[in-house]
């Protein structure tokens, strides 16, 4: 009787989970051979949404003796849930820590940048009004938007004061990989996200407490349906561009 031999197919083997990579002072300690002592770590959440603030963090560490501070990433690769309980975990860590924001008014009248600017510098003067004065400034992307900005000629309308006068080193992706920078990411998001979520108690319709004022197809029908709110940026294309004529 002939007798038939089964192989068993050979499954490829599961790849392995790449390791989390937590952001570290790394990049932050590189800055002692200059002198640097304290760093404001500075980033920003909300410039691209469509309803509330732009707000900005600031998580300040000292270079000589700060330690690290488990589970911190950028704010937008954590739960909603571990955000809220990082975020204590991050005030008592820095040395100082604050939240500037701009209204979505001040961001029609001036424009997102000069808002960031405006946001940056309350949150840096809560930071100076508690004692605590940075040697310099980490901020997150390519561009200086806290800075004022460098007038071309005598004839330009000059920024009205005061700013930051703090040098600042900019860093694409600095919420990846500085943990000061993270921290203040997680300091913003949660302070903006309860500011959204008690204006959604005031207009429940569009949905804030889930979209957080951001683009969401749900969020652009209840704009067409009802029209924006006084917390819409009301300078943006709040429908979308394929809406426009």
């Amino acid at each position: 009787m002939a007798t038939t031999t089964t192989r068993k197919k050979t499954l490829p083997a599961a790849k392995a989970k790449a390791p989390v990579k937590f952001p570290t002072l790394d990049v932050e300690r590189s800055f002692l051979s200059s002198g640097v002592r304290l760093l404001a770590g500075v980033d920003e959440v909300g410039r691209g949404a469509l309803a509330g603030p732009v707000s900005v963090g600031i998580a300040v560490v000292n270079l000589q003796d700060h330690g690290l501070l488990a589970d911190v990433r950028d704010s937008k690769l954590l739960k909603p849930e571990d955000r809220d309980r990082l975020e204590p975990l991050v005030r008592d860590w820095a040395v100082a820590s604050a939240v500037g924001h701009a209204s979505s008014r001040e961001i029609d009248e001036v424009g997102i940048i000069a808002a960031l600017r405006l946001a940056g510098t309350r949150a840096w003067f809560d930071v100076l009004a508690s004692g605590v004065c940075p040697d310099m400034v980490l901020l997150d992307g390519s561009h200086n938007w806290l800075s004022p900005e460098v007038q071309a000629s005598l004839f330009d309308t000059s920024d009205s004061g005061p700013w930051c006068e703090a040098p600042v080193h900019t860093r694409v992706k600095a919420d990846m990989s500085c943990l000061s920078v993270a921290a203040a990411s997680v300091l913003a998001k949660v302070a903006r996200d309860r500011i959204m979520v008690d204006l959604h108690s005031e207009l429940p319709a569009y949905g804030w407490n889930e979209n957080k004022g951001y683009a969401t197809a749900a969020h652009r029908d209840v704009i067409r349906l009802q029209g924006p709110s006084a917390y819409h940026r009301t300078s943006w294309h709040l429908t979308g561009p394929e809406l426009l004529e």
